[in-house]
């Protein structure tokens, strides 16, 4: 952590406190099947909330609006102010905020460009984090806690990791959540393309905590990481699972292993 006196490391990605922050965002909806067919049904909108200490804008992100699916991949997405090269470890902090369950939402890291993320979706992910209720096709029901990737699918957070307690509980719509992801870039061999989550917010994480350890990236390119990514999902139209919305606030990067709070 840095000492309480010296100046902030973090870059910001976006707070969304300017009124025109999602024209700096790049939005594509590259497997719309809405029938009929709505153009762009993707949600993406800054909005602001009263808080005791005053206004506050964050982005709301759903897939569709309600009652409409068929949108698969409602994709956002923004270049770095800073490139991860091959071989650094950088902080990456988000908050966010469950607007509503059922849902389908994945955030994240990607080295890839804009057709390319437009093209690969889920796989121009690397360090990646989930946020579901949805049923998988193995008949896996998955809870609303917080995800990560790992080899074969995702895994839980997990409520105590040092102790190897249970899986952490859902997360709980209307409540703000910091996470800090410490995201290790170096290649496979030298112990690289993982990363470890740090959790505060809820009634379970009054304290900010080690939730998830060596996490894989999606891909494992070993290239620059240069883009934040958000996806988000109604499901099939034969199969729906809901297009409950994501809040996103609060996004910055530093080099380093840093677990202080953004100013």
């Amino acid at each position: 952590m840095s000492a309480a006196n010296e100046p902030s490391t973090w870059l910001l990605i976006d707070d969304f406190e300017r009124g025109n922050s999602v024209d700096n965002w790049t939005k594509a909806d590259t497997k719309n099947e809405t029938k009929p067919l709505i153009n762009e049904p993707q949600v993406t909108l800054r909005k602001i909330e009263t808080t005791s200490k005053g206004t506050n804008a964050y982005l709301l992100k759903k897939p569709a609006p309600e009652g409409v699916v068929g949108n698969r991949k409602a994709l956002t997405f923004k270049a770095l102010p800073q490139i991860v090269e091959v071989g650094e470890i950088v902080t990456f902090y988000t908050r966010i905020n469950v607007e509503s369950f059922p849902n389908n939402h994945a955030f994240g890291l990607s080295n890839m460009g804009p057709d390319d993320i437009k093209k690969h979706d889920y796989n121009a992910f690397e360090a990646t984090l989930r946020v579901t209720d949805k049923s998988e096709s193995s008949g896996l029901k998955n809870t609303g806690a917080l995800m990560v990737k790992v080899p074969g699918g995702y895994a839980n957070v997990k409520h105590n990791l040092a102790e190897n307690e249970r899986d952490a509980k859902p997360l709980e719509p209307g409540q703000w959540y910091k996470i800090w992801y410490v995201v290790n870039n170096a290649p496979k061999k030298q112990g690289g393309q993982t990363y470890d989550v740090y959790l505060q917010g809820g009634s379970e994480f009054p304290e900010q905590t080690l939730v998830y350890q060596g996490a894989t990236f999606r891909m494992q390119r070993e290239w620059p990481l240069t883009y934040f990514l958000m996806n988000c999902n109604t499901g099939p139209l034969d199969k729906p699972y809901g297009n409950g919305g994501l809040k996103y606030d609060d996004i910055y990067m530093t080099k380093g292993i840093e677990l202080t709070n953004p100013s």
